[in-house]
């Protein structure tokens, strides 16, 4: 599936490779997936922010395995943090490239006021290029 997706850095852009994550990923002609936002359940978030990460992680694992898909085939991965600082955004870079593995889909952090809910505080959806 790797050789269906082609990822880019070009000098013209920084270089995110060293960070988990490439600046273009280019997609070979197939079925996608959308994955709609996932977020952390009520445990989760009671105990925290990197809680809810994690959650969040475990939660586009399982959409993963229901699409028959690996972290490889996500073409592009976009956060949503409340109060988005250089902590939040630290902790979300460590969790997401541990869910990756070391494939590096594109990926957009953007900073919110709010979520969908009362204490949410990160939320990541996913595009996800399907095998055959």
């Amino acid at each position: 599936m790797a050789d269906r997706i082609t990822r880019l850095n070009p000098t013209s852009l920084p270089d995110t490779s060293a960070i988990g994550y490439a600046q273009i990923s280019i997609v070979q002609p197939g079925r996608m997936a959308f994955v709609s936002g996932q977020v952390a359940g009520a445990e989760a978030v009671a105990k925290g922010f990197e809680a809810q990460v994690a959650d969040v992680m475990r939660k586009a694992s399982a959409a993963l395995d229901a699409l028959d898909a690996t972290t490889d085939d996500i073409v592009l991965a976009r956060a949503y943090v409340v109060d988005l600082d250089e902590a939040r955004l630290g902790i979300c870079v460590a969790q997401i490239n541990a869910f990756c593995k070391g494939a590096t889909p594109s990926l957009t952090g953007v900073g919110v006021a709010a979520l969908a809910g009362p204490g949410l505080l990160v939320e990541m959806e996913l595009q996800v290029l399907l095998r055959d």
